[in-house]
């Protein structure tokens, strides 16, 4: 499952950083940037997290919907 381009769009639209989400998300810089680029693989705290954080659904994190 290709995720990191979600992770990265959503980031990039949102005008963040790597370190912006991490610390809003409650894990450091470097797990988050090996989340998105999927060296580490997302939890589903991780993922409740990014969902809660992005406003959108865990569905459109795991790339199972396009709807936001």
């Amino acid at each position: 499952m290709i995720l990191k381009t979600r992770l990265k769009d959503l980031r990039i639209d949102n005008d963040l950083t790597q370190t912006q989400v991490a610390q809003a998300i409650g894990i450091t810089q470097r797990k988050y940037s090996y989340i998105e680029t999927e060296i580490q693989p997302l939890t589903d705290e991780i993922i409740c997290r990014l969902a809660k954080f992005y406003k959108t659904s865990a569905d459109y994190i795991l790339k199972l919907s396009d709807k936001k």
